[in-house]
């Protein structure tokens, strides 16, 4: 099975267009020994970080597209070399690489956003984190539910009666709540500065024996709640875990390493808005040392709740992200696939290569490992403020 390496080219990295939209990354400068943010251009990846010394400050700005592209900056080198600098390869500590494509953005997600999901985590509550439990249960769940809730508006009059329904039926659930009912799930998923990127490893914290990849997509949203452009995410998942609790949600979902984003961000434009993120379609595969392979799509156009309104709920008169926000819009997908025994559904083994990929956006490719194995998180805003300082950028 081929690793990291064969995923990192500009080829398999670019979104389906190429360089065409404005496109946006970071990368460590070992000269600088901190972050720059770039601009990826057809003849390599320029320092842009005079005119924007954080993306948290290019998400500011009005018009980052146009300011991506109107910023000369300092060639850095060709996509295809920083790509290639990576730890599989031997990486060289005096050539820069690739970063997560945000920096002091609040990292928050939306949960429960698709039918499909919703019902997954129904049952995870139901099985109370045993995977051999799932089959029978969701059999029963989905014959609870009846009919079918993809068109189903989360608030609307048909949803508060078929929450009436359910409660009579004693088949209620708090993922049920969240997926039907006025009130979005969004809980943060990791810290500011702690996202990793594209040919990264991705961490799975060990407690956990039923897990799995969330391929979604991530709005990049400023401190004044506008959405100025999107990147792909894997929200990495313990199933085991949050299907002890719901309460147990931050350990399930924020590790070292499980926050993982890229490969860059595409801000909108004439051509790439919105829009196209609501028609957009994120697949998965999953690359198993064992030869075992998972596929699956999200079709965002099955989203439950409008991306707009997820924002809206976001961020508002009832909460301030002065450093903007990037929000994880949630996924369809819920890998069901027998991995080693049958009934027991998927789980990661380290080892696998996870790749979420769009024509719009591009692919994130990471190498699951343990959360306890994957680099340390050690530069913080306090380094990069420090960082910036020495090098006169603020």
């Amino acid at each position: 099975m081929a690793g990291i390496s064969a995923a990192m080219t500009p080829e398999r990295t670019l979104p389906k267009d190429g360089t065409r939209g404005a496109l946006a990354g970071r990368v460590w400068l070992p000269d600088a020994d901190g972050p720059a943010v770039v601009a990826v251009r057809d003849d390599g990846l320029y320092d842009i970080s005079r005119a924007a010394a954080t993306m948290r400050d290019l998400c500011e700005a009005d018009g980052p597209a146009a300011l991506v592209r109107a910023t000369k900056g300092t060639r850095v080198g060709t996509l295809a070399e920083v790509l290639a600098n990576t730890p599989e390869q031997g990486r060289n500590p005096r050539k820069p690489w690739l970063l997560a494509p945000i920096d002091l953005q609040a990292i928050k997600a939306a949960g429960v956003t698709f039918p499909l999901s919703m019902l997954e985590r129904v049952i995870e509550e139901q099985a109370r984190g045993a995977p051999e439990k799932a089959e029978a249960i969701r059999k029963t769940v989905q014959a609870s539910l009846g009919g079918d809730i993809r068109t189903l508006v989360p608030g609307s009059t048909q949803a508060a009666e078929l929450k009436r329904v359910l409660i009579e039926q004693g088949a209620w659930s708090q993922y049920l709540e969240v997926g039907i009912g006025p009130d979005a799930e969004i809980f943060t998923k990791a810290q500011p500065m702690s996202a990793v990127g594209h040919g990264m490893e991705a961490g799975l914290h060990p407690i956990s024996t039923w897990n799995n990849p969330e391929p979604e997509v991530v709005l990049a949203v400023n401190s004044r709640g506008m959405i100025v452009g999107a990147t792909l995410g894997n929200d990495v998942n313990l199933r085991d875990v949050e299907g002890r609790s719901a309460l147990l949600l931050s350990k399930a979902k924020d590790n070292n390493a499980s926050a993982a984003v890229g490969p860059f961000l595409r801000f909108f434009d004439g051509e790439f808005t919105l829009d196209t993120v609501r028609r957009t379609t994120v697949d998965l595969k999953v690359e198993g040392e064992d030869g075992f392979i998972l596929e699956g799509r999200s079709s965002m156009s099955e989203i439950a709740r409008d991306p707009a309104d997820l924002v809206k709920q976001l961020l508002g008169a009832h909460h301030q992200y002065p450093d903007g926000a990037v929000l994880y819009l949630g996924t369809m997908f819920s890998p069901v696939k027998d991995r080693t025994a049958k009934g027991q559904g998927f789980t990661h083994k380290v080892g696998d290569i996870t790749t979420i990929s769009a024509p719009e956006l591009g692919s994130l490719v990471n190498r699951m490992t343990l959360s306890t194995k994957a680099q340390p998180w050690a530069f913080g805003a306090g380094a990069l403020m420090r960082n910036l300082a020495r090098r006169g950028l603020i």
